[in-house]
């Protein structure tokens, strides 16, 4: 094979008097590029293994996205030049949970970072990502179909009966899914939300006795209406009905005090769900501020519990103090965005963010106190220490927890007869790892976990249709699919 230098001297003007001068800059050039580009791939190289320590557990091994936004795809909320990306991960973004890695890591390793970042896939790459047709689990062969596509990240789903279902989307549109077909159309009037971080419409819960009553419950960010950039901002909880595709007789149901208001964008939670009692649950994040989970007189960082019409039950724990909110049930929660009855106990658990490590399962009781941020499995996304604490008297360890992160959000228990080697399991959502995994309970105590959907798409949410299926929500691609056995294999 011939090298360059060689087409130097075979060339016509190979005994040109400057031949020699072009010959030896040309190949210097040559290789000073040969090197910049080593140079360049060493530290894409270099960047990949400091993101994959300090940015995958929130954007997600493959810049997918997780308890953090997604790197790939076109909105980059603090601009997508490389000066804007260098300061966001030195500075950090701190109203959006983004914390600055200036003190831990240079101005070269910072770089190395963007050098990863922009060198890695081009936006729409996993949006254009097909499911599967068919799963393989231990017990079953599953079928994977499409049941509503072309969404906007979808956040929640729940039915009115086996034949309707409405889906959330969080930039503030309440969808309508009948027979299978996705109404053009999204309800009129729902409540306007903030969409901006974590925020939007979130949840939708539909009344245990809806056919009697045709309640509706919806959580979403709600923001004061004053001007400035940053307007202050609460999760609040309301209720209405769905007429003629609008959005009628609505009900406030939990507002926080307007004093308790943060500017913060990240850890709204929030979940509804309803115990056989007929009582109401919500939960709603710390909104980046960890120690106010430790303070009774603020509603973030807790799960709450109030009567279907916003009234407070006479035995919730802290009911009747004068500094605490009355409505809370539990706190030390860091951003709860999974909340589930089981369906035997009728005891609420939750499923929560962590940090960087420490995602949590815990069974939620009255009164408790669940550490966050006083004791943790985690650390700061930057990799410095919360707290040296694991365990303190007072405080409640969680079931299970992971580490590293899933970024663990919907919480479902399996009480239905489609899949009957499921019933009593956990389904469990995971953001960043892009998996729905499988919990089998003995009482309190996790005994086996398998994965059994994986990269489908970030998952939101997994609940039990009517049908006794699995609907599971995804972002990007922002869709719904249907989970239902295809074969039982406990036999095989």
């Amino acid at each position: 094979m011939l090298t360059l230098n060689d087409l130097f001297l075979i060339s016509p003007l190979a005994n040109h008097p400057k031949m020699n001068r072009i010959r030896s800059v040309t190949l210097t050039l040559l290789a000073i590029a040969c090197l910049a580009h080593s140079s360049v791939a060493q530290d894409v190289k270099s960047g990949h293994r400091l993101y994959a320590r300090l940015c995958a557990s929130c954007h997600g091994a493959n810049l997918q996205g997780g308890s953090g936004p997604s790197l790939v795809d076109a909105e980059w909320t603090n601009g997508s030049e490389r000066p804007q990306i260098v300061n966001a991960i030195a500075q950090g973004v701190p109203d959006k949970g983004m914390p600055a890695f200036g003190a831990t890591l240079n101005s070269t390793q910072i770089n190395q970072i963007v050098d990863f970042i922009q060198a890695s896939g081009q936006p729409g790459d996993l949006a254009a990502a097909a499911p599967i047709d068919t799963l393989e689990t231990l017990d079953y062969s599953v079928n994977m179909e499409i049941f509503a596509d072309g969404l906007e990240i979808p956040w929640a789903i729940d039915f009115l009966d086996v034949r309707t279902a409405l889906i959330t989307e969080r930039p503030g549109r309440l969808r309508v899914v009948r027979d299978g077909v996705l109404a053009p159309d999204p309800v009129a009037d729902t409540p306007e939300v903030l969409h901006e971080g974590q925020g939007g419409l979130l949840d939708v819960t539909v009344d245990p006795n809806y056919a009697q009553n045709g309640w509706i419950y919806l959580s979403y960010s709600h923001a004061l209406s004053q001007g400035g950039e940053r307007v202050p901002a609460m999760t609040r909880v309301v209720r209405g009905r769905i007429r003629d595709n609008r959005w009628v007789d609505q009900e406030v149901l939990f507002e926080a005090p307007h004093e308790t208001y943060l500017p913060t964008r990240q850890h709204f939670g929030s979940r509804i769900v309803f115990d056989p009692a007929g009582n109401l649950y919500f939960s709603i994040g710390d909104r980046g501020q960890g120690e106010m989970a430790q303070d009774l007189s603020k509603p973030n960082g807790k799960i709450h519990r109030i009567r279907p019409d916003g009234s407070i039950p006479s035995d919730n724990p802290f009911a009747g103090r004068s500094d605490a909110l009355p409505s809370i049930f539990s706190y030390g929660h860091r951003n709860p965005q999974g909340v589930a009855v089981h369906p035997t106990t009728g005891e609420v658990w939750n499923l929560e963010h962590g940090p960087r490590g420490g995602d949590e399962l815990n069974r939620v009781q009255a009164g408790r106190n669940y550490g966050w941020p006083v004791i943790t499995y985690g650390i700061n996304y930057n990799g410095t220490i919360i707290t040296e604490e694991r365990r303190r008297e007072g405080m409640e360890q969680p079931i299970f927890y992971w580490r590293p992160s899933l970024a663990v959000s919907g919480l479902a228990f399996y009480d239905a007869d489609l899949f009957p080697y499921w019933k009593g399991k956990l389904l469990v959502s995971s953001l960043a790892a892009n998996e729905l995994r499988l919990l089998e309970l003995d009482g309190n105590r996790v005994m086996h976990e398998e994965v059994i959907l994986k990269g489908a798409g970030r998952i939101r949410e997994s609940v039990v249709g009517p049908d006794g299926a699995i609907y599971v929500v995804l972002n990007e691609p922002d869709r719904v699919v249907r989970l239902s056995p295809r074969q039982d294999l406990s036999m095989r």
